[in-house]
């Protein structure tokens, strides 16, 4: 049996053709035309959207999507022409009052027309690259309002008008402007732009410059910044209020052109109230204002940091260098340390802290410092000064801000090993003399170097404190081992000194009387048995001694004498009178130092145990001099000390500034095998600027001491000469 044949189903079109009413176009756009008319007349309450929905979307399956186009683009032109006729008309503030209402108005019927020809919007305009509804009615706006003939220029005098009555003290309606900007803004950035923000810029910028030069006659700097940074102030509040936010770095740099930088020179500099007045008189809220304002355009901080840096290096300069100034060493550094707190406080309150600031602060600084050779000694005299007397009663905490203040100027210093010279020397005095106010806080001075400089340049200074420690346990052992009664006898308080830690100081040769050789020799014996392998020699220039005196009538005292003067009072209890000579004899005191020993025993007032004929305030070699019977005081215990100039006298500074130059020379000599170790060959220039260098945290050698510690170096065998290049230098294992 054979399958049934299978049917097919074929779908075929009508036979007869469905006709279109050939009006139909026309009849329907009639329609449309009439609801746009109606829509922009307010009468769109009596329409029915959907059907006039429908009425477009056929329009355009139907390929009529061209007529109905052009049909809206006519009819929103011919409202359009209408609207700016109207607006036109209106009377002078009446004018941006119309307008916003129109443009509101049109808003409202363009939101309508798109929604009624929606169907147009997603197909008809998609495939044929034609602008979409909404776009279309701003941009015919733009083009029939906006930049109508009668419109354009009226639109932006009378906003230009505006802000300039604003700036001149006016109240005007701001949200209006609003209104108004904000339909610039929504007809595209370039409407925006061209049609209002450049001509307002300019306007702006004409505004101010002829406001600032009329500022800059009448007012001080002060006054004129104030002016300035309201200014300032009120354009970018008028971008918050009305203007595109995209508008404020635009007029804020026009302000700050004008009203700044084109006035920057004039301001800092300005007679009697500029930059440098206002530093002299500590005007921190200018100076505040001024950094805030300088710091908005090209090169405003550096002109402000370079008139500070010039100004600072300026008075710094006479401060130390001033012969007036620098004669007590004291009140030299004092000053530089209120210098500095007025600085600090300048930055700080003023510049916001600001790093650049500074690091010029401390550029000056380290500039005018080393411009007197002077200053490490004359620091270490203000210290000295602060920890004998100057802090007694003052708390820790304030004991630590001094120090710190006194390390910082510290880290100016170029040559830190002078210092150390002089820090050693000042030190040393006030252990032995038992003056320092607080051993903590020579600690705590001396941690805060060592954090500075590292171990090397303090293990000296430790060692002194350590030397004082054992030097009591060691009295301790001698007293204990005393079986004889010493009452009687002189007491003695010997501090034992480790050469290399303590400063050098020539041993002086000096007679001691007989009584106190006595104790001494028992001491040496006793010393000397307790550790092997040492020596002592006696610093008899560094001692102090107390005397009971007994005067005419019985009158006692207690004197607290230097051993140089104990030895020449001591040989008044054998003789009334003595001449200079036989006290030089008998005492053997180093020349110079006798005779100030003898001025503060005898020309001193109220301090003169002795009486010196001829009287007169030098000593002389025929002087001669007699124990003074009639000397009264009203206290028991009498220091006198010894006439002696605080600061070094010429020769002494010469010879301490020999000292450091000979210990520099072995660490100079150092630091090149050192680098040549590594490097194994280099140049001259290459090795003086390595040296400099890995010194400079000490001091600053000189390349001409480079160049002969290389010389020297080349002699003993550690380095030679490049047989072809003789600037190149090779390291000798």
């Amino acid at each position: 049996m054979s399958a049934p044949k299978k049917k097919t189903f074929k779908i075929e079109p009508f036979k007869h053709r469905v006709e279109m009413d050939p009006k139909y176009a026309e009849k329907t756009w009639k329609l449309l035309e009439h609801a746009i008319h109606e829509i922009y007349n307010h009468n769109a309450s009596g329409l029915s959207f959907e059907e006039l929905y429908r009425n477009a979307y056929n329009m355009v399956l139907h390929k009529y999507g061209d007529k109905l186009y052009s049909g809206l683009v006519n009819t929103m032109t011919w409202h359009l022409k209408e609207i700016s006729k109207s607006i036109d008309a209106a009377q002078g503030g009446l004018f941006l009052d119309e307008l916003n209402r129109k443009w509101r108005d049109h808003n409202k019927a363009l939101e309508m027309v798109r929604d009624i020809l929606m169907y147009m919007d997603r197909t008809y305009v998609h495939n044929n690259q034609k602008i979409p509804v909404h776009e279309l009615g701003l941009n015919l706006w733009r083009d029939n309002i906006i930049h109508s003939s009668n419109i354009q220029a009226r639109l932006l005098n009378t906003l230009l008008e505006l802000i300039y009555k604003e700036r001149t003290g006016d109240v005007i309606d701001r949200g209006l402007m609003r209104s108004i900007i904000k339909m610039l803004m929504d007809l595209g950035p370039a409407v925006y732009q061209e049609d209002f923000e450049k001509p307002f810029l300019e306007v702006s910028a004409n505004f101010y410059s002829v406001e600032s030069q009329e500022f800059i006659e009448c007012c001080d700097c002060g006054e004129y910044l104030k002016k300035a940074e309201r200014r300032l102030n009120e354009e970018m509040e008028r971008v918050s209020h009305y203007l595109d936010a995209k508008s404020e770095g635009k007029i804020t740099n026009v302000v700050e052109t004008e009203m700044i930088a084109n006035h920057m020179q004039r301001l800092v500099y300005m007679e009697n109230s500029g930059l440098v007045n206002m530093l002299m008189d500590d005007k921190y809220d200018d100076l505040s204002r001024m950094y805030n304002l300088f710091r908005r355009v090209p090169s405003g901080l550096t002109t402000i940091r370079d008139v500070m840096t010039s100004h600072l290096r300026e008075t710094g300069k006479q401060l130390v260098t001033d012969p007036e100034r620098i004669k007590d060493p004291v009140e030299f550094v004092q000053r530089l340390l209120d210098e500095k707190d007025k600085y600090d406080k300048i930055i700080n309150l003023a510049f916001s802290n600001d790093k650049a600031f500074q690091n010029a602060l401390n550029s000056s600084f380290e500039y005018f410092i080393n411009l007197n050779t002077r200053s490490p000694e004359f620091i270490s005299l203000f210290v000295d000064d602060k920890l004998r007397k100057g802090l007694k009663g003052v708390s820790e905490e304030d004991i630590e801000v001094v120090l710190d203040k006194v390390m910082m100027l510290f880290r100016y210093l170029q040559e830190k090993d002078v210092f150390e010279k002089y820090y050693k020397q000042h030190l040393a005095k006030r252990l032995l003399s038992g003056k320092t106010i607080s051993d903590d806080a020579e600690r705590s001075l001396i941690v805060k170097l060592k954090t500075e400089c590292g171990y090397q340049f303090t293990s000296k200074l430790e060692g002194m404190f350590t030397d004082m420690k054992t030097s009591q346990d060691t009295m301790q052992g001698f007293y204990a081992c005393q079986s004889i009664d010493t009452s009687d006898g002189p007491t003695l308080a010997v501090q034992v000194l480790t050469t290399g830690s303590w400063p050098t100081q020539p041993s002086a040769t000096c007679n001691l009387p007989a009584e106190i050789m006595g104790v001494c020799e028992k001491f040496r014996t006793y010393y000397l048995g307790t550790h092997t392998g040492r020596r002592l020699s006696w610093q008899t220039n560094m001692g102090t001694a107390d005397l009971k005196a007994t005067f005419g009538k019985g009158q006692k005292h207690e004197l607290n004498v230097s051993t140089y003067q104990m030895c020449v009072l001591m040989l008044f209890n054998s003789a009334d009178r003595l001449t200079y000579r036989e006290i030089e004899q008998s005492t053997e005191i180093p020349a110079s130092d006798l005779k100030r020993c003898l001025q503060s025993l005898a020309c001193v007032k109220g301090k003169n145990v002795l009486l010196k004929v001829p009287m007169s305030k030098d000593i002389g070699e025929d002087d001669t001099f007699l124990f003074n019977e009639k000397f009264t005081c009203k206290l028991y215990k009498i220091k006198i000390g010894t006439v002696v100039a605080q600061k070094e006298t010429e020769p002494e500074k010469q010879e301490t500034r020999q000292r450091v130059e000979e210990d520099r020379k072995p660490q100079i000599e150092a630091a090149i095998v050192r680098i040549m170790k590594s490097r194994r060959v280099l140049d001259h220039n290459n090795i003086v600027a390595e040296v400099t260098k890995q010194l400079q945290s000490r001091f600053l050698p000189n390349p001409a001491v480079i160049k002969k510690r290389i010389e020297s170096l080349i002699e003993r065998e550690f380095l030679e000469r490049d047989k072809t290049d003789r600037k190149l230098y090779r390291y000798l294992a």
